[in-house]
């Protein structure tokens, strides 16, 4: 599993976006992930989603903040799997 975290830039949401659900008020937003962190060690950032037809228009979502990939830790399962040896046999 990898632990990103998340800056956001709460004055940039457009309030009209947001909508209420059974526990709570909701924002959609996408993450865009690089393959490389960029010289300030930010891995991607986070815009506000927009709908199908804004998109059509051409409408972008406002960039609400970066994200960093903190780190990796290996599932259970992974930590399960046994090891092989170097000549490729597991024993």
């Amino acid at each position: 599993m990898k632990t990103i975290a998340v800056n956001l830039d709460v004055k940039k949401i457009d309030k009209t976006k947001l909508y209420v659900g059974k526990k709570g008020t909701y924002l959609d937003a996408v993450v865009f992930l690089k393959d490389e962190a960029d010289e300030y060690g930010n891995h991607g950032f986070i815009v506000q989603s927009v709908t199908k037809e804004e998109r059509e228009k051409g409408v972008k979502g406002e960039i609400l903040g970066n994200v960093k990939i903190l780190g990796n830790s290996q599932s259970q399962q992974d930590k399960a799997q046994p090891q092989e040896a170097e000549d490729g046999l597991p024993f």
